[in-house]
């Protein structure tokens, strides 16, 4: 049954000027046609979120953070047939609308959809107002880092009940973006030499997912002997620190024989994604995965896309197909091949949220996780 009944929810909110996130009462109203509104169960705290607050990803506030969310159906809107009060879902930071060239041909993670619903739902509204009633925008038609959400249906993708929440919102960013990167943009082989540039809670997706498509060497690099110690754990049988070194590259090449046959970078910045084309061989790939600032560039040698045969691709959203990736993704969980358990340093409040944003800045977490009672 459709209703505009709205409810109240403790929410992460960023405001222009603020220094911070603030933890914020709204209020959410309920689902329209082809809407659902779910009470969420765990929220990861992704860079993504971050980089909405300074500019690096340019949405407009004020702004309901979150897109890395997991939760339980509570009302469904007019027309949704194939979700129901009480299904557990994984929220989609993408909403991909089935029907448009890039759908229908098997590359969803870059549906003309998402273009619509960066911080609007895909028709352009907000679900969300302050309590002085103003809107509120949501993070890529998303806005779940709250108690609760409404998201249209192309957002969302059904799960095992039996999964936890704080596991499977993973899922919805981190994990598939780093795993798919390997999995379904690069399609590792084998035998292969890997370098992962960035450990953090993309770039240890990737790590684990190289080692899960058979790689014999997954050489993980960063910034912080932390997050190298952690990267060894995720399966990395090399780690260099790049700020010890300020000739990675040649290292790289070094270790690797020569390059290595893919390179992942994870970070986000044009000069680690020149490193990595830099660390693999001739007829190489290397992965941009990690999202730059809109000016940021990226300089190589045009000559040795010809005479080396190299490659140079994007990867957004893991090239996912959710509705394909996501149970396949919790299935390699359950069988314990893929590592969830372990990527969730840190748990948090709602009210704690501030504090779990000042851990992303410093870098504590494989992945923090709002948990909601």
């Amino acid at each position: 049954m459709t209703t505009d009944v709205s409810r109240r929810a403790k929410a992460v909110v960023y405001r222009e000027g603020n220094d911070s996130v603030a933890v914020e009462e709204i209020r959410v109203r309920g689902p329209r046609r082809d809407e659902v509104t779910i009470k969420l169960g765990a929220c990861g705290v992704c860079h993504s979120d971050l980089s909405a607050t300074n500019g690096t990803i340019p949405i407009p506030p004020p702004l309901v953070l979150g897109h890395e969310g997991a939760g339980v159906v509570v009302e469904v809107g007019e027309g949704v047939t194939e979700l129901s009060v009480g299904d557990h879902l994984v929220t989609m930071f993408v909403s991909m609308c089935g029907k448009c060239r890039y759908c229908v041909t098997g590359r969803p993670s870059i549906c003309d959809q998402a273009a619509r619903a960066v911080s609007t739902l895909p028709d352009g509204s907000v679900p969300t107002t302050d309590e002085n009633g103003d809107p509120l925008n949501v993070f890529t038609g998303c806005g779940v880092m709250a108690e609760f959400a409404t998201l249209h249906v192309d957002s969302l993708v059904r799960i095992d009940e039996s999964i936890p929440l704080d596991r499977a919102a993973l899922i919805g960013c981190g994990v598939m973006t780093g795993v798919g990167a390997v999995f379904n943009t690069a399609r590792v082989e084998p035998g292969s030499t890997t370098v992962v540039f960035g450990a953090g809670g993309v770039g240890l997706n990737a790590i684990q997912a190289c080692v899960l498509a058979g790689a014999t060497m997954v050489v993980a690099v960063d910034t912080m002997d932390e997050k190298l110690e952690l990267a060894r754990k995720f399966g990395a049988t090399h780690t260099v620190n790049a700020s010890a070194d300020p000739k990675v590259v040649r290292t790289l090449r070094k270790l690797t024989s020569g390059g290595a046959d893919y390179a992942f970078e994870c970070v986000g910045s044009g000069a680690v994604v020149a490193q990595a084309y830099g660390a693999i061989r001739k007829g190489g790939t290397a992965v941009v995965v990690g999202v730059a600032p809109p000016d940021d560039m990226t300089s190589i040698s045009t000559a040795s896309l010809t005479f080396a045969e190299k490659k140079l691709m994007g990867s957004y959203f893991g090239s996912a197909r959710p509705r394909d990736d996501f149970p396949r993704l919790l299935g390699l969980y359950q069988a314990g091949r893929l590592m969830l358990d372990e990527l969730i340093t840190n748990t948090y409040s709602i009210d704690e949220a501030p504090q779990a944003f000042v851990d992303l800045v410093a870098g504590k977490n494989a992945r923090g996780v709002i948990v909601f009672p």
